[in-house]
């Protein structure tokens, strides 16, 4: 599966960074990180990875506590979700 899990600071960049790195060192087994991009707009940065399940999105932020807010969303390829219609 893949999820985009879209961030929101709410501490200081360096301990967002701190966190970030925590999480790094430490995921789940089965998750694969696609990209990492700090972000203009809403969100400050996003987040791509592919894990085995939504038990390893949850397992994966746990860390980050009240620093970050997340959203997550889970995605389909365009041609995965055509083969649906």
């Amino acid at each position: 599966m893949i999820f985009i899990t879209m961030i929101k600071f709410r501490k200081k960049a360096s301990e967002v960074v701190d966190v970030g790195k925590k999480i790094m060192q430490n995921l789940p087994p089965s998750v694969r990180i696609i990209g990492t991009y700090w972000t203009l707009g809403r969100y400050d940065s996003v987040w791509i990875y592919e894990g085995k399940d939504e038990k390893d999105a949850i397992k994966m932020w746990l860390p980050a506590g009240d620093v970050v807010r997340t959203e997550t969303l889970v995605s389909l390829s365009r041609d995965e979700a055509l083969k649906l219609m």
